[in-house]
């Protein structure tokens, strides 16, 4: 899947995306830095029903929401080092939850990722415009 969508059609593009994606569990979310990566995933926790912040874990590298679908993982590996310190983050204990993970920044740890991943790759168009390719459906 691919399409486009404008900044103010966030939410839309976001309960798209979880239309297709067929009860996947992890999603690994790529784009360039300022690409919207946390942008989209606030939108699709707002879509689930998350009412606590909904930020960006960089330094924290996981943040746990509760919403209407359960419990939701958001994780950040951008400052991971490499596997070895993902692991001690505890990123494999949310990742073989069962419970919704988000995955910003995957290719910092990407053996840790499920294989059935279901990837996301937001790229920017310009000021207003982003795209988005799904695989793993």
């Amino acid at each position: 899947m691919h399409f486009s969508y404008k900044l103010e059609e966030i939410k839309q593009a976001a309960h798209k995306i979880f239309e297709y994606s067929n009860g996947k569990k992890v999603w690994a979310i790529h784009g360039d830095m300022g690409s919207g990566k946390t942008t989209f995933i606030h939108a699709l926790c707002e879509n689930f029903g998350v009412t606590s912040a909904i930020g960006s874990p960089t330094y924290a590298i996981i943040n746990e929401y509760k919403s209407n679908e359960g419990v939701i993982y958001h994780m950040d590996w951008y400052r991971l080092k490499d596997e070895e310190e993902a692991l001690q983050a505890g990123v494999e204990e949310c990742l073989l939850s069962g419970n919704l993970c988000l995955v910003e920044w995957p290719e910092k740890a990407p053996s840790l990722l499920p294989l059935d991943s279901y990837h996301i790759n937001i790229a920017v168009l310009d000021e207003e415009t982003r795209t988005i390719s799904v695989t793993g459906m």
